[in-house]
């Protein structure tokens, strides 16, 4: 729906190590940002962000999910973690390591990150007993970092959303990421929170889940993609919103939303429901 496949033919069969290598360009053609999940699982090299922004146009927009060395607070059983599985981790919420080993690398491409957001993991009862003792921590490790960089916090407890989280974020200039997740309230009660729009320059949505819907129901109910197999209605008007927040809001405010496939099936369509929703709510001047 998006990708031409003759692009990405090579000796008369589709190559797909070429679509995987080349597709960005084509995506940019349509969009003017994408999220970047691979960076969460490693640290970024210079050569790879070379090589993203080199497909892209000037201003074009990335936003990386930062690696999970920073924001996992115990190591859970997945083979990649080895002998740390079970075992706290020593680099969480490690300011230093984030400057040196994420940061650095990204210097060079600094104009075309619109985003650097701290994705953390639902945290249990044996993490935290109480969401004021992340936020507090959170506060120590954020006013350790480097200034001038678009920071973003998505958190998965939803207990954890209230006003002195949001106040502290907003006191080191940090958006809250909106995310429709499966533990999570639905964005529009999110965006209702007192306090939530945490930086008047940059908002950000991520719409991945319905609430209460697991990811492996959501790869099941809506492979392979191809439609949109049930719509949700709630989140379509939620980004459209932030649409409509983000224009009224001025030259200043930059907003960036993303979808993906398992919020109802085919995140192409989803995009454009939430673009078409968000024009016939603004007026023509």
């Amino acid at each position: 729906m998006l990708y031409d496949e003759q692009r990405y033919i090579t000796r008369g069969k589709f190559s797909n190590p070429r679509f995987e290598r080349d597709c960005l360009s084509e995506y940019a053609d349509v969009f003017k940002t994408v999220c970047v999940d691979a960076r969460y699982y490693r640290f970024p090299e210079q050569r790879y962000l070379e090589g993203l922004v080199s497909q892209v146009p000037t201003d074009f927009q990335f936003a990386f999910k930062v690696t999970d060395e920073i924001t996992i607070k115990k190591f859970t059983n997945p083979p990649r973690f080895g002998d740390r599985a079970g075992k706290p981790n020593e680099h969480f919420l490690n300011a230093d390591l984030f400057a040196g080993a994420f940061l650095k690398p990204c210097e060079p491409f600094k104009r075309n990150i619109g985003l650097l957001m701290f994705e953390f993991s639902k945290f249990y009862p044996r993490d935290y007993e109480h969401g004021r003792d992340f936020a507090a921590e959170l506060d120590v490790f954020l006013g350790k970092l480097p200034r001038g960089w678009p920071y973003g916090v998505e958190i998965r407890n939803k207990y954890f959303l209230k006003p002195e989280y949001f106040a502290m974020l907003a006191r080191h200039g940090v958006t809250h990421v909106f995310n429709s997740w499966a533990d999570m309230p639905p964005v529009n009660e999110q965006m209702a929170l007192e306090g939530s729009q945490t930086n008047p320059n940059l908002s950000a949505a991520r719409f991945l889940l319905k609430p209460g819907r697991k990811y492996d129901e959501a790869v099941n109910l809506f492979q392979p993609y191809d439609k949109v197999t049930e719509a949700y209605p709630e989140a379509r008007a939620a980004g459209a919103a932030l649409v409509k927040e983000g224009i009224e809001a001025g030259p200043d405010r930059k907003t960036m939303i993303y979808a993906n496939n398992r919020l109802e099936g085919n995140a192409l369509i989803s995009i454009r429901a939430m673009m078409d929703l968000a024009a016939s709510r603004i007026p023509v001047s």
